[in-house]
């Protein structure tokens, strides 16, 4: 009877969720993530993402999918491969507290063609308006774990679309968020996805 009651609450502990993030521990877990991403999460080389302000539940998410596989990153599957549930919500928590370095979008003409993709789309394409699921000022959509875009580094966002865009990332057929961006990104060129993501550099 005793090892019954025991096997039962251990069986409901581990059905329970991870305890929200704690921003004091999740700045002392996060020290292995500075050198790429700094230790504020605003990170300053242009092919790694900001990670200051970003929605907890999407960090989460990512350093998740790292860990099972759903994302491809040699670096980042390391990173997080001891990570436990609890460890993913502080470092989260953290960077999420974090205020994010607003970046700037100095070509003008690049600007503006990226500005009418976000907020327009491309008609002719079927290529669907950026803001519709990021919102007109790049901040995201929390409660459908869509991720802030505005002020992140140009490259990272390039890149990012590029990988969805050939097929190296977006592919796990369980990921809804990540299908869609496969097939918004499979309609645009090197053109149209360099604009958006010098746009989103700017966008605050």
């Amino acid at each position: 009877m005793m090892l019954r009651i025991v096997l039962s609450v251990f069986a409901i502990a581990l059905a329970l969720p991870a305890a929200a993030g704690n921003v004091d521990a999740g700045r002392s877990k996060s020290q292995a993530c500075a050198g790429c991403h700094s230790a504020d999460g605003n990170a300053v080389i242009p092919n790694y993402p900001k990670l200051a302000g970003q929605h907890v539940k999407y960090l989460v998410r990512q350093m998740s999918n790292f860990k099972s596989g759903k994302r491809k990153d040699p670096i980042m599957s390391a990173q997080v491969a001891n990570l436990q549930p609890q460890d993913m919500e502080d470092i989260a928590a953290y960077f999420s507290a974090q205020t994010k370095a607003m970046g700037a979008a100095p070509d003008q003409a690049k600007r503006e063609f990226g500005e009418r993709i976000y907020r327009g789309g491309i008609e002719s394409k079927g290529v669907a308006a950026c803001m519709g699921c990021h919102s007109p000022n790049g901040a995201g959509n929390p409660p459908a774990v869509f991720p802030a875009l505005s002020g992140q580094n140009e490259a990272y966002t390039s890149k990012t679309m590029k990988d969805f865009r050939d097929g190296n990332r977006g592919f796990d057929d369980k990921d809804d968020a990540g299908k869609i961006m496969r097939t918004i990104a499979k309609k645009m060129s090197d053109a149209e996805i360099d604009a958006v993501a010098h746009y989103i550099s700017g966008l605050h």
